[in-house]
C-alpha cells in the first residue's frame, strides 16, 4: 500500500521538474518581445474559416480590420456553407470599415478533408492567386485580436527566422463551468506538448494553437501545404509537425488574442473536448485504457489516499494533491482566478477522463470529431 501511495507522488515530481517546466508558463508573447523596425514590412494575408459564426464575426473581423500593421495586410474570410448569414454579416462589416477584406463562399468539402482545413485551403489558394503573401495568418472566426497583434507576430517571426508563430488565445472564462474546466484545458495541452519543448529546434515536440497561427508561405508550401494534413482533426499540431521540419517554430500564451465565444454550460465544454480527445489517442482502445488508468493514478488516487489512508499513505496522498494544486497556480493566475481552484484538480481530472471516454463512444457510434454538424473523425 505504501508503494502504491508513492506512485502519484513520483508522477507529480516528474511533471514538476522533468516535463519542460511546462506549468511555469514561461512562454508568453509579452515576455522577451522582439524589436523589429524594418523599412518595409512583409505582406500578410489573414485567412478566417467561418461556419455559422454570425453572432461573433462582426467583432472578430473588425479586430483584424483595425490592426496597426505597417505593411500590406489583407483578409480572406471563407464562409463555410453557413446557414445563419455569416457571409452577409461579414460583408457588411468589411464594407463598413474598409475594402481590404474579401469574402468567398466555401465549396462542398471533398472526401478526405475535415471541414475547417478545407475552408482554410480555399482561403490559402485565394491568397496565393491574388497576392502571394510572405505570411499567412490562420485565425478562428471567434478570436479577437488586439490592434498590435499582427505586427508583433510578424516581428517575432522575422527576428527569430521562424516558419510558424502561434499564440494560445485566452479563452472565454466567466461562468462556473468555464472557470472549472477552461484553464485546465490549456494546462493539459501544455502538459501534453510542453511549449518550451515545442519551441526548441533540437526536440521533436511540435505544437500550435489553431486560433492564431502565422505561417511563412514558402515554408508552408514546401511542407506540402494544408493538403499534407487534410484529414487531421487536431489540425494545429499536425501543421506544427510539418512546419517544424522546415525550420524553428514558436508557441506561447497571449492576452492579445482572445476568444469571444462563451461556452455556456459544461455540456458545451464536453463537446469541445470530446471532438478531438480520442483523435489524440490515435483512435486506439489500448491507449484509451492506458489514459484512463493514468488519469486515475495522477488525479484520483491522491485525494482518495489523503482522505482514507493513514500514516505515510495519507501523507503521500496529501503531498501529491498539494503538488497538482501548486502546478496549477500559474495558469490560475493567468486567468485571474482564485488559487483555491487548484484544490479542484482531482474533480477536473475526473471530468476530463469522462469526456475522453465520451469522445471514444462518439467515434464508435460514427459521430467522432463532431464540429458544426459534421462528423469528421477518420481513423
Amino acid at each position: 500500500m505504501i508503494a502504491f501511495a508513492l506512485i502519484p507522488v513520483f508522477i507529480w515530481i516528474y511533471l514538476l521538474v522533468a516535463r519542460g517546466m511546462f506549468w511555469r508558463m514561461r512562454e508568453r508573447d509579452d515576455l522577451g518581445e522582439p524589436l523589429f523596425k524594418p523599412e518595409t514590412w512583409p505582406s500578410v494575408v489573414a485567412v478566417v474559416p467561418a461556419r455559422n459564426e454570425a453572432d461573433v464575426i462582426s467583432e472578430t473581423l473588425g479586430s483584424l480590420l483595425q490592426q496597426d500593421y505597417p505593411g500590406d495586410l489583407r483578409i480572406i474570410l471563407v464562409d463555410d456553407q453557413s446557414t445563419d448569414g455569416t457571409g452577409e454579416v461579414a460583408l457588411l462589416k468589411s464594407l463598413d470599415v474598409t475594402r481590404r477584406a474579401t469574402i468567398i463562399s466555401g465549396q462542398p468539402r471533398p472526401a478526405g478533408w475535415t471541414g475547417k482545413l478545407w475552408a482554410m485551403q480555399q482561403g490559402l489558394e485565394k491568397a496565393v492567386q491574388q497576392d502571394a503573401p510572405d505570411y499567412l495568418l490562420f485565425t478562428d472566426a471567434d478570436i479577437a485580436h488586439a490592434p498590435d497583434n499582427v505586427r508583433r507576430l510578424v516581428a517575432r517571426a522575422e527576428t527569430g527566422r521562424l516558419v510558424l508563430v502561434s499564440l494560445m488565445a485566452k479563452l472565454y472564462c466567466k461562468s462556473f463551468a468555464e472557470k472549472l474546466l477552461i484553464p485546465a484545458f490549456v494546462f493539459f495541452f501544455d502538459m501534453l506538448f510542453p511549449f518550451g519543448w515545442s519551441n526548441d529546434p533540437a526536440r521533436q515536440t511540435a505544437a500550435a494553437a489553431g486560433g492564431c497561427m502565422l505561417a511563412r508561405r514558402d515554408a508552408l508550401l514546401a511542407a506540402g501545404g494544408l493538403g499534407a494534413i487534410k484529414g487531421k482533426i487536431i489540425d494545429d499540431c499536425a501543421l506544427a509537425r510539418i512546419m517544424k521540419r522546415q525550420g524553428p517554430i514558436w508557441l506561447g500564451l497571449t492576452m492579445r488574442a482572445t476568444s469571444v465565444r462563451p461556452y455556456g454550460d459544461m455540456n458545451e465544454i464536453r463537446r469541445m473536448i470530446a471532438r478531438s480527445a480520442y483523435a489524440q489517442l490515435a483512435y486506439s482502445p489500448l491507449l484509451l485504457t492506458g489514459t484512463v488508468l493514468g488519469m486515475v493514478l495522477v488525479y484520483a488516487a491522491a485525494p482518495f489516499l489523503a482522505v482514507f489512508g493513514e500514516g505515510i499513505v495519507r501523507l503521500g496522498g496529501i503531498a501529491a494533491w498539494a503538488m497538482m494544486a501548486l502546478a496549477f497556480q500559474p495558469m490560475l493566475g493567468f486567468y485571474r482566478l482564485s488559487p483555491f481552484w487548484g484544490l479542484a484538480m482531482p474533480v477536473i481530472g475526473a471530468l476530463y477522463t469522462v469526456f475522453t471516454i465520451d469522445s471514444a463512444l462518439q467515434f464508435w457510434r460514427g459521430k467522432g470529431g463532431m464540429w458544426k454538424g459534421r462528423a469528421q473523425a477518420m481513423a
